[in-house]
Parts: structure tokens; sequence; C-alpha cells
């Protein structure tokens, strides 16, 4: 059977080396797509702190994947977003698909932003990703073999990065998604516990779950380095979590791709099998 071609020829891809940016490019390109990345590396670059590279990097593409670093929850996303849309709307951009948070009132603001901008556009929402314990600093909580974080009662329906990858990638090259919100997350709601035990089971060596307050989790990351802005940022999104307002599966990617999401045990079997849990891994990131 003939492929038929992409609705979008020309997509920008912004934070195109991230966590889903890395993983939405081969899909695109894979789907007969020019896509240019949008990193401070690319050419043209594209920097989120300059407002002067947006304009160039928005140049010819008929559609763009907005993916806003840290998070759409930051206090500048929403004047970002708002001028961001206004160059794309005259730079000729016909199509957005925005990766956005799930439970953050700031978020939905930014989502608003993208619904009234006059172009076609898709929203992801999506919360903590599978892959923090793989490609973040997690990672390194997972090698030490102790999980320490806050909210040992939360119930989190962890999501694949390969799931929002693939809902964006055919969001941007087939028909019928414009207007759709996709809420996505994995099929299961999992406390830190069950995701210790998982991740036991994949590498096949002891993984614990030790609870810490949150005040003593953002005292470490303090310790370790980690910038103030940043701690503040993961001590909001953990507050969040702790809330239980996320607390629930949603069919975002059943219905983009008609198949269910992959689950947390499978993503640490393959990420286990990958050598994902090498001594050197470092980055956090929610979605």
């Amino acid at each position: 059977m003939t492929q038929q071609p992409p609705t979008h020829a020309r997509v920008l891809v912004i934070a195109a080396n991230g966590k889903t940016g890395r993983r939405v490019v081969p899909r695109l390109e894979s789907a007969g797509v020019e896509v240019r990345r949008g990193s401070r590396s690319g050419d043209p670059a594209f920097d989120w702190e300059i407002p002067e590279t947006w304009g160039p990097a928005l140049e010819g593409m008929d559609a763009v994947y907005v993916a806003y670093t840290p998070d759409l929850a930051v206090p500048r996303a929403a004047a970002d977003l708002a001028r961001f849309v206004g160059i794309a709307r005259e730079r000729g951009v016909e199509k957005i698909v925005l990766l956005s948070g799930r439970g953050e009132p700031e978020a939905r603001a930014c989502e608003r932003i993208v619904e009234g901008s006059g172009l076609a556009w898709t929203i992801v929402r999506a919360g903590w990703f599978n892959q923090n314990f793989s490609e973040g600093e997690f990672a390194g909580m997972v090698n030490g073999g102790v999980i320490v974080l806050p909210n040992p009662d939360a119930r989190e329906p962890f999501v694949d990065a390969d799931d929002i990858a693939e809902v964006a990638a055919v969001a941007l090259t087939r028909p019928g998604h414009d207007g759709e919100v996709y809420e996505v997350t994995g099929p299961a709601l999992l406390t830190m516990s069950e995701v210790a035990a998982s991740l036991s089971d994949a590498t096949g060596r002891p993984v614990v779950y030790q609870p810490a307050s949150s005040g003593v989790f953002l005292e470490g990351l303090g310790r370790a380095g980690v910038p103030g802005g940043m701690v503040d940022l993961l001590g909001y999104l953990f507050e969040i979590t702790g809330s239980g307002v996320n607390a629930h599966v949603s069919d975002g990617v059943e219905r983009a791709l008609g198949r269910a999401p992959r689950s947390f045990g499978a993503f640490a079997r393959r990420a286990a099998a990958d050598g994902a849990w090498a001594p050197s891994v470092a980055g956090v990131h929610r979605g």
C-alpha cells in the first residue's frame, strides 16, 4: 500500500534533543516530513530565552511541535507562548501541537492561548514520564538501588515518552486530530513502591522505595547543586502529584492511536535490555 503524504510537509520540532522531541523527529522523518530541529545547536538556532531566534526557526514551516522548557508551570511560560504563537501565525504556520502538563492550572492557561490562536491545534497533555527513571536523575537512584522521593501514598499513571511522541507525530502528519485534547497516561496507577518493585524485576537487582518529606527531598536537591528555580518547580510538581488530582488513567493514547498505552513494566524491561541503568545518566523531566 502506498504511504499517504503527511498533512504537513515541514515541521519545526522544539526541544528536538529532549525526551519527547528526539522521539518525535524520527517518526516525522519516516512519514516523509522535512524536520527542522529546534534547539540551541540547531540551524537556525532556537532558544526560548532568546525571542529573536523564534521567527527564523519558524520561517517556512507548516507546523510546529511545541515543548516548552523547563515546564509550562513556570511564570514566564504564558507570555512566551502568546508571543510565540503570534510569530508563528505571522510566518504562515498552519498547525501547533502543544505538549502540556496534567493537573497544572498554568498549563491549562497556555492551552487556551493555543486554542485561541486561530491556527489548527492539538493538545497532548502528559504527566510524569516513565523515562524519568531511565534518562534522568531518578536513574541514579535506580542505579543506587534506593528511590528517595516524596508522596509515598500518591498514585500516578506514568506515561511512556514513546507514546507521547507517537501521538504527537500522528497529530502532525494525519488528518482527524485538529481540535483534540489527548490526555495521555499509562494503563495503570502506580505508587512509588510499585514502581520500585517493577524496576527490581526488570533489572534483576533490588530497588526499593524510601519515602522522604518534600522538605528533605528539596533540601537534598539544593545540596546537590540543582538550581533554585528547578528545585521550586520540582517541589510544585510533586505537590500536584501528592494532591491526587492526576490519580486517574485517561484514554488519550487509545483515542489517538487505536491501541493501549505501553505499561511501566514493559518500559522497564525494554530499558534494562537496552542498558539504560549505566552509572552516568543525569537530568530530571516531567513532561
